[in-house]
């Protein structure tokens, strides 16, 4: 994962300079530098976005879903867009914490290893390193989840005008869970620590898989609504 990264990127900081938060930037410009040969942002950051567009596509439809016609459904619906709006900022929040967290592991990976001292620093500065980036994909493949939950809850109420943004919540949040799932992969396969790394597995085994299983049931549901 990150030791190439690191060996081939630009001079430390290059990458992680050009803005405080992926929420505060413009579309432009994350994509540019998603797209620049930088190590941060990556794969981990495009997943939490991926995150943050289903559970703000939720919110959307949720607020239109209001009015007399839906009257019946107010406390769902309002408890939908508040929860929503709370999980589309939390991805923002891991999208942010992605970059961070990797930075992080590059930084390790260019300490010196001239001494026996200093590459027993090294090796261990990478290892605390790595089990921290392993944790923000494991949050977002639990937040693809309530998104999709959260999506799923709303689909037998939510306006028919706006269906088809329930089933496309739902494939955003299924592509964060299973891009968040490969981040988490290559994160622990570098993890020396098998204790670490069966921990690590315990707390997302099977969730990407359950996620995944939902939110294509949910689009399928969705479809066959729209199509009926």
């Amino acid at each position: 994962m990150a030791e190439q990264q690191a060996n081939s990127a630009a001079p430390a900081g290059a990458g992680s300079a050009a803005t405080d938060s992926i929420g505060t930037e413009t579309i432009g410009s994350y994509l540019a530098r998603l797209a620049s040969r930088q190590p941060t942002p990556g794969g981990g950051a495009a997943a939490a976005l991926h995150a943050a567009q289903g559970a703000a596509l939720v919110a959307m439809v949720a607020r239109y879903t209001t009015g007399p016609k839906y009257a019946e459904h107010e406390a769902l619906v309002e408890r939908t867009t508040k929860v929503a709006d709370e999980l589309s900022s939390e991805a923002l929040r891991l999208a942010d914490s992605d970059e961070q967290v990797f930075q992080a592991v590059i930084d390790a990976y260019r300490l010196p290893s001239d001494t026996g001292e200093l590459k027993a620093a090294k090796t261990s500065a990478i290892q605390a390193a790595l089990v921290q980036a392993a944790q923000t994909p494991a949050q977002l493949v639990k937040l693809a989840g309530a998104v999709v939950d959260l999506a799923d809850g709303l689909a037998d109420v939510a306006n028919p005008n706006v269906i088809s943004d329930v089933a496309a919540a739902a494939d955003a949040a299924r592509a964060a869970a299973t891009t968040a799932r490969v981040n988490i992969d290559i994160n622990v396969v570098a993890i020396k620590d098998q204790a670490v790394r069966s921990l690590l597995k315990e707390q997302t085994d099977g969730i990407e898989e359950k996620v995944v299983a939902a939110a294509d049931a949910l689009v399928a549901r969705v479809r066959e609504r729209i199509l009926q």
